[in-house]
């Protein structure tokens, strides 16, 4: 007989069901059979083992972290690693009443002088004065060369000059021509001239001149004459003239202007590093002119002159007024800021003037007042003795320089204990008074 498959296998589907259902007074309960243990309880000394591995990652991972901490902190104080230091020098208030003298340009002398010389003019227009008959001879200005020997060549007044134009003209005044100075430039010296006649024919442009005197001896060639622009105010016929009076005080005050205005002049030129007092210069005013304005009631009064100033080095100066005047002077480098502030008398003033200014050699003076001294401090062994050492050291270093008033130290970072290693770190300023 056929099996019936189907039949079967309703007849198990059955049974299954009968067995999962058991009555329970009048409750039924569903029961289904229990799922099989995935996997075995884990032991306990397992567990621990790996939390405690676990844990010692995770505090491995905080060292390293620490440790790069640390190294960036280090990284920054050297990058960022300065040290500033103000150094406030000893000032010592001096007293000073002294003679010194002085040697022109170098020498032997503990101090040296230079001649500085300055020309200008200054002019004013005067309103008035009275038209005259006037004969009024040219004048001007000549340079006076001598290229002849190294000696001194002395010209009196009224030397006559005979011009390229063939015209004769007198100098106005003595002077002494300087010899071939040492490195072989011939010596000069300015000085006004006029002409020998009245009249404008005499009124010319520059030209060069040879001293008649001369003529036929070996000088005539070796002495020259170059005039500094145009030689005018040559006149014969009606000119404006205005009083005595009026042109003495135009005079004075066209002089003082002068005076003004070649002081200015001559400071604007004065090298670095030198002095020029007032009392050490004089004016030499060489021409006078009167001319007529350009409207006729008015006359142009004008005035030259030439400035003589006699210039120090503010280096020798300072140390020979600190040798002079303190008392306890240990040979360290220092000098003195306030030199423009001392009174400078020139000894024997009267006797210089235009004629012998530029051959004069040796002078004396009076300084007197309360030079103030200034200690240098030496950077650059400050640095060598500092570099790498530990903050704590900071004092001691700067006890061994004596004249230091007082020092201030930054270091950064905030936490840096020792000096940077490298000198370009290390940055020093010294508050020199100004």
């Amino acid at each position: 007989m056929t099996k019936n498959v189907f039949e079967d296998m309703v007849r198990i589907k059955r049974a299954r069901e009968e067995a999962s259902v058991k009555s329970v007074g009048d409750g039924v309960i569903t029961s289904r059979p229990e799922p099989q243990k995935q996997r075995e309880e884990e032991p306990l000394s397992e567990i621990q083992a790996r939390r405690k591995k676990n844990g010692g990652a995770r505090y491995g991972l905080w060292f390293v972290a620490a440790i790069s901490v640390v190294f960036l902190f280090f990284a920054v104080s050297l990058i960022f690693s300065k040290a500033k230091v103000a150094i406030n020098p000893e000032i010592k208030e001096l007293s000073l009443n002294q003679t010194f003298s002085a040697s022109k340009g170098k020498s032997t002398s503990d101090v040296s002088f230079d001649i500085i010389i300055l020309s200008d003019k200054e002019e004013k227009s005067v309103e008035g004065g009275e038209e005259k008959e006037v004969k009024e001879s040219a004048k001007g200005q000549v340079y006076i060369y001598n290229t002849f020997s190294s000696s001194a060549q002395t010209l009196d007044i009224d030397t006559r000059l005979l011009g390229t134009n063939g015209k004769i003209y007198k100098t106005e005044k003595k002077i002494s021509v300087p010899g071939i100075d040492k490195a072989g430039l011939p010596g000069k010296i300015k000085v006004g001239v006029y002409a020998s006649e009245p009249g404008s024919k005499y009124n010319t442009p520059p030209l060069d001149f040879k001293i008649v005197g001369f003529k036929g001896t070996p000088k005539y060639d070796k002495f020259y004459g170059r005039s500094e622009g145009d030689i005018t105010g040559g006149l014969v016929g009606a000119s404006r003239e205005i009083s005595n009076s009026q042109k003495d005080a135009v005079l004075v005050e066209l002089k003082d202007s002068l005076n003004t205005k070649l002081m200015e002049k001559a400071r604007e030129q004065i090298p670095s590093g030198f002095v020029l007092w007032r009392d050490a210069v004089f004016l030499d005013t060489d021409k006078e002119e009167m001319v007529i304005g350009k409207e006729e009631d008015t006359t142009i009064v004008s005035l030259s002159g030439t400035l003589y100033g006699f210039l120090f080095s503010e280096e020798e100066l300072s140390k020979e007024i600190i040798i002079k005047a303190m008392t306890d002077y240990d040979e360290s480098e220092a000098y003195i800021y306030n030199l423009k502030e001392l009174n400078f008398t020139l000894l024997d003033k009267q006797n210089i003037t235009s004629l012998n200014a530029n051959s004069i050699k040796n002078i004396k003076f009076t300084l007197s007042g309360n030079p103030r001294a200034v200690y240098k401090f030496n950077t650059e062994q400050f640095i060598s003795n500092i570099l790498g050492k530990s903050k704590s050291s900071f004092q001691n270093v700067i006890s061994q320089y004596p004249h230091v008033q007082s020092a201030d130290l930054v270091l950064l970072p905030a936490w840096k204990r020792s000096f940077p290693q490298d000198i370009k770190d290390i940055e020093i300023t010294v508050n020199y008074p100004n």
